[in-house]
């Protein structure tokens, strides 16, 4: 917070995050609310809003580092503004139909995924790389306040208005004014005291020059192996979690609410704990993707209800704690060229994986039952930790390899 262009950012980013939040719970009732649907329209709509997030990330790299981020962050939050109205005055017109959720909730989805990128890569150029790991878990601090602070407010504004389609309108409405908070102090801030890198020109084969990269540097790749297997296997806790209060614990939407507002509380904790730290270890990112993997494999052996209930916040303290590190490592070690590609690659991995594991996932707890998808998921999730030490080895040797030099000796452990 000593950095006056943090402040600036951090004040509107908590206004636009509760409106996020608003609307993904408004969205989703005014799904609900048309006639004639139920859960597969629901899945559509969610499909729908992060498809382009996984299709279009590493695109949207190339293009956070070839124009000034602050600039691009406007035009992002601009469009998803735009997308939002749309979609507030549509349903609160009373004309609403399952199609326009669909185009919209993709529009909006398309100005997220080159909105992500830009975003992550823009926190090391408004503090500098040595506050980085600080500005990373304030900015989940805020997230998570969101998180906890957003559904509740849309649920009681939705109440209030009437509960129909207009009610939702309107609760949408409010997430597109929201924007403009961020697109404000964006434009209020010093320019020169930017740690800005000189934007990189037009050239071919930009994209393959950021996974080329990422190839050279061992360390990045262990990290990034470790979140896929978390963000494909484990973090499905929105189904997983559904799926044990429902089925092995007979419990109502009122439970299962209450178990989302558990595991923000520890993600919540999480950032704050991590706001402290001035530099992250391997073996931080490493303890954190096994103690989540633990953590579920024990929530999944659970016996009663408020025993799972009280072993959520310890799922989201290890999750948030491994996605901050992981996060604020690739900020401080990437290239300032490439940061915008690299951070892109990540945000894939992170946001494209739980899709790809959503459905194997589910697919053990339909046929094994309920605890399954827990302690499986959990297992992988350590799986992955092994996986990741290999690949960080492999690498290791390969440029080692290239420059004409021994590989480093027990180049396995988990040094730095």
């Amino acid at each position: 917070m000593s950095h006056p262009n943090y402040r600036l950012y951090f004040a509107g980013s908590v206004v636009s995050n509760v409106g996020t939040w608003m609307q993904r719970v408004a969205q989703d009732w005014l799904v609900l609310t048309i006639p004639g649907n139920g859960g597969a329209e629901l899945g559509i709509t969610t499909g729908l809003q992060f498809l382009p997030v996984l299709l279009l990330s590493p695109y949207a790299g190339v293009i956070a580092d070839r124009f000034p981020k602050r600039r691009m962050l406007q035009i992002t939050q601009a469009t998803m503004a735009l997308a939002a109205l749309a979609l507030g005055v549509v349903a609160i017109s009373g004309h609403v139909e399952t199609w326009h959720i669909y185009a919209l909730a993709f529009a909006f989805g398309i100005g997220s995924a080159f909105d992500a990128p830009a975003r992550q890569a823009f926190v090391s150029e408004m503090v500098g790389p040595e506050d980085v790991t600080n500005a990373v878990s304030l900015n989940s601090a805020a997230f998570n306040t969101a998180r906890i602070l957003g559904p509740a407010l849309a649920g009681v504004l939705i109440g209030v208005l009437g509960g129909g389609t207009e009610a939702t309108g309107w609760v949408i409405g409010l997430n597109a004014i929201s924007y403009l908070a961020v697109i404000a102090q964006l434009e209020r801030m010093d320019v020169a005291a930017l740690h800005s890198p000189r934007p990189v020109g037009r050239q071919p084969g930009m994209l393959r020059e950021g996974v080329a990269y990422l190839r050279t540097q061992p360390k990045m790749m262990m990290i990034l192996v470790i979140v896929f297997f978390a963000g494909t296997f484990g973090m499905n806790f929105q189904m997983t979690s559904a799926l044990m209060a429902t089925e092995v614990y007979g419990k109502g939407p009122g439970e299962f609410g209450l178990l989302g507002s558990a595991l923000a509380v520890g993600s919540l904790s999480g950032a704050l704990i991590a706001a402290g730290r001035t530099k992250v270890r391997l073996r931080l990112i490493a303890g954190a993707a096994l103690a989540f993997g633990v953590a579920e494999i024990v929530a999944g052996l659970m016996p009663g209800y408020w025993t799972f209930v009280l072993m959520c916040p310890l799922i989201g303290l290890a999750t948030i704690t491994l996605l901050n590190s992981a996060n604020a490592t690739l900020q401080v070690e990437s290239d300032p060229l490439l940061r915008g590609r690299v951070m892109a690659l990540y945000m894939t991995i992170v946001m494209g994986g739980t899709p790809l594991g959503s459905p194997v996932i589910g697919w053990i707890g339909e046929t094994y039952g309920a605890r399954w998808t827990l302690l499986v998921g959990g297992a992988l999730v350590i799986v992955g930790v092994g996986v990741a030490l290999l690949v960080r080895s492999s690498a290791e040797q390969r440029v080692a390899a290239r420059a004409g030099e021994p590989a480093p000796a027990g180049s396995v452990m988990l040094r730095g």
